[in-house]
């Protein structure tokens, strides 16, 4: 047995794995891989990194090993050396690269193929070989890589067909991957996790591995697929009793809410959540809260999935990976169906470090691209946020050029996929994705999605200089450029939206005028407006909450009487609350445009820095200003400060409360701005 050790702790990695799959059909030599394996795990534990976010500097801050990193990474589908040792190059040194249980691609509409083999090929049995080249690619051309993995875990076909009872339960009776309710489905998959990260952790990669993505559904982004909105697996039928029996208690205080006095824990059904749209109103507070606890128990169900595999993660590596998962796309997403609902519930998982979604899709120059999630609200309960900067640029591939038979035909070619014409514009966009994500105060990692992306030396400049500005330029609250204003949103407001979407998104395209304001805004939840702190604030806006409650009528009172001007702008209108004056209702008024905010914010005492209604950031000590036209801007400052234009290492002014610039048409400049 000594000499097999030996034997097995010299060989490689991926012959370590080959041995272990020939031998573990015997018992006896099952019994000594498992024990050769740990020996493996606890010889390369001295070497395994520790990743961990801090709040030392008063906002989550990303820490390996001991040093702050810049909380920026890359990532590609495709992943080629060439990027790879171009990225390294511009001081990036952490990595996200694409892992997969089963052989199905992650969108079901589109019918787009795999990025990878999977991994998963039958009970007890795995194939490690794309992760080893992934690995292997990034560790040749970045000795000091940390790789993230993003682990998709829907399951592989045989799994489906082995456990139909596992599987969504479509009405046609055919099943359809994973039912997420099913606990069957999360215990197995539970232990393939466990198991890939054993392998991981006992492997020489263990010292470049920092974190697990978990990722699962519809575009990797815990979206229930389409088809699983009608899923009738008698598992998820279960558990929607049992939610309810946790959330009401007694059968009373259910027939209650549902406003009907036949049901019970016993023979509650969950609400057609795929039928055509019926209404253009919004749903009835007092007819209609099954569909509200559908809804509900939809996305908890994610939710409750996401803290689960990300437990396993903690546990398997003593707390030195990082977890996160896309999640909480409330600002963008109007759909309901697709379990977006409940992200408070997962702010307070103690076993997540970080969540992520990409910018809003409306990719045109001029506007702001903001996350999909109260942000603000992420970092107030101590977790990272990291957007996905899958920016197109005037050199983007498309997937059809660079790998054939993943793309259907006429997919993924039109509309979003393709980048702005010129290089100028592409060299603004990212800019403004740096901009956004210093005055912010979050990260993101740069989404080079088919390869070539990137591949510019006035692209990677970009990436470069946002790596040296995180480092040269320590963190500061920015305590005189906080914002004056600060809104509230209501992730649930979709679940009472009958057209999934489209009356929410009536509310909620405020977003776009919100950054041409002159100011910068703080996000949180409704769930957080008692928590948060509104010392700082002038105005604060409830966006899109329906109906108030009595706390937070109370807090409206609270708010006015210390000076605070209050917008409600629910489904029939705009309430606006003044001090000392008389509320003013504005009917149908739902939909604002950045001049009637600005004249609004000047109402109520708030700075605006500039007038122009170019995209506009500010925040610990950084302003980006994001514009199509260009032209002469002139910025007017509620302090004295030094100015840096930290690209070109210039100061601008060394003390003075104005600034005048000229701008490009379609460009974007960043500064730095010290407040004396």
């Amino acid at each position: 047995m000594i000499l097999i050790f030996k034997v097995l702790l010299m060989l490689d990695t991926y012959s370590s794995y080959c041995f272990y799959e020939s031998i573990k059909g015997s018992y006896f030599m099952n019994f000594i891989s498992i024990v050769v394996l740990l020996l493996i795990g606890l010889e390369s534990g001295e070497a395994q990194s520790k990743a961990e976010i801090r709040l030392d500097t008063g906002s989550p801050t990303l820490v390996i090993d001991g040093e702050i990193y810049p909380p920026y990474a890359y990532m590609s589908y495709l992943g080629e050396e060439e990027y790879y040792k171009e990225i390294a190059a511009t001081g990036i040194h952490i990595y996200n690269i694409p892992a997969y249980l089963g052989e199905g691609g992650i969108n079901t509409i589109s019918g787009i193929g795999p990025f990878r083999t999977p991994i998963w090929l039958g009970e007890g049995k795995y194939d490690f070989t794309d992760l080893i080249k992934d690995f292997e690619k990034i560790i040749q051309s970045d000795p000091k890589a940390k790789v993230i993995i993003r682990f998709y875990l829907d399951p592989p076909q045989w799994w489906t067909s082995l456990y139909p009872e596992a599987s969504a339960h479509l009405p046609n009776g055919s099943t359809f991957r994973q039912c997420f309710a099913s606990e069957i489905w999360r215990n197995k998959t539970g232990e393939v996790l466990g198991d890939c990260l054993d392998w991981l952790l006992g492997s020489r990669y263990a010292e470049y591995l920092a974190g697990i993505h978990v990722a699962s559904g519809f575009t990797e982004e815990w979206f229930y697929h389409p088809k699983q909105y009608q899923d009738q697996n008698p598992d998820r039928l279960k558990a929607f009793r049992q939610w309810l029996k946790g959330r009401y208690g007694n059968k009373e205080a259910l027939q209650k809410a549902w406003n009907n006095i036949s049901v019970s824990f016993e023979n509650a059904l969950l609400a057609n959540i795929d039928e055509h749209a019926k209404s253009k109103e919004w749903r009835n507070l007092d007819q209609e809260q099954h569909y509200i606890d559908t809804y509900r128990f939809q996305a908890e169900v994610m939710v409750d999935n996401i803290a689960y595999f990300s437990k396993i993660v903690k546990q398997k590596s003593h707390g030195n990976l990082l977890t996160g998962a896309f999640y909480g796309y409330h600002y963008f997403v109007g759909d309901p169906r697709r379990g977006h609902g409940a992200l408070a519930k997962l702010l307070d998982c103690p076993d997540l470090d970080y969540l992520s979604s990409p910018n809003s899709y409306n990719r045109v120059i001029g506007e702001d691209w903001p996350p999909m999630a109260a942000v603000n609200s992420v970092q107030l309960h101590g977790k990272l946020w990291l957007t996905e900067n899958d920016t197109r640029t005037s050199i983007t591939t498309l997937l059809k050029d660079r790998s054939n038979g993943i793309a259907p035909p006429g997919q993924y070619e039109n509309g979003v996929w393709l980048g702005p014409e010129d290089l100028k514009t592409s060299v603004s966009f990212l800019w403004k994705n740096t901009a956004r994500m210093l005055a912010y105060g979050y990260g993101g990692w740069w989404f080079d999605m088919w390869g070539g992306w990137f591949s510019d030396p006035e692209l990677l400049n970009v990436l470069d200089k946002t790596q040296q500005l995180y480092t040269r330029f320590p963190p500061s609250s920015g305590e005189k450029m906080k914002s004056q204003v600060g809104v509230i949103v209501d992730e649930e407001l979709s679940f009472w939206d009958p057209t999934y979407g489209h009356l929410t998104e009536n509310l909620i395209s405020n977003r776009y005028p919100l950054a041409k304001t002159g100011n910068s805004y703080d996000l949180f939840l409704r769930t957080d407006l008692e928590r948060m702190s509104t010392s700082q604030y002038k105005l604060v806006w409830l966006l899109g909450l329906l109906e108030l409650h009595s706390e937070e009528e109370t807090r409206i009172q609270r708010l006015t009487k210390q000076g605070v001007t209050v917008l409600w702008t629910n489904g029939k209108g705009t309430n606006i609350f003044r001090p000392n004056r008389d509320q003013l209702f504005l009917e149908g008024k739902l939909k604002w445009t950045a001049s009637e905010l600005g004249e609004l914010w000047e109402g109520a005492g708030v700075h605006r820095y500039i007038e122009t209604q170019d995209v506009f950031y500010i925040g610990r000590n950084w302003m980006g200003i994001h514009t199509i036209k260009g032209g002469k801007k002139n910025i007017t400052f509620p302090f004295k400060a030094q100015i840096i234009d930290p690209i070109k290492n210039e100061i601008l002014t060394d003390s003075s409360s104005q600034l005048e610039l000229v701008m490009d048409p379609k460009s974007t400049i960043l500064l730095r701005v010290n407040p004396l």
